[in-house]
């Protein structure tokens, strides 16, 4: 499974819409579909906002490992 295929399972399975992954990285809903059909390649800075807003691992989603770990707290705070 390719880290778009990842990014859509892992958005559904936590029932965020496509809009709302899109208002957590401050772009179009259009520009973050384009993420998960493979059109576009997604920026790496793009990877840990959607891993902290997901609390899902980089390493699942690009494909290092098969589990859907959470992602890994660290003492840095975030706003989304």
């Amino acid at each position: 499974m390719y880290y778009n295929e990842r990014l859509q399972f892992v958005r559904d399975a936590r029932n965020i819409t496509q809009k709302e992954m899109a208002k957590a990285l401050n772009i179009k809903q259009q520009q973050y579909a384009r993420y998960e059909k493979g059109v576009n390649i997604m920026p790496i800075t793009h990877l840990y906002k959607i891993c902290k807003f997901l609390d899902i691992s980089a390493d699942y989603i690009i494909g290092l490992t098969e589990e859907m770990g959470p992602c890994p707290k660290s003492n840095e705070k975030n706003n989304f």
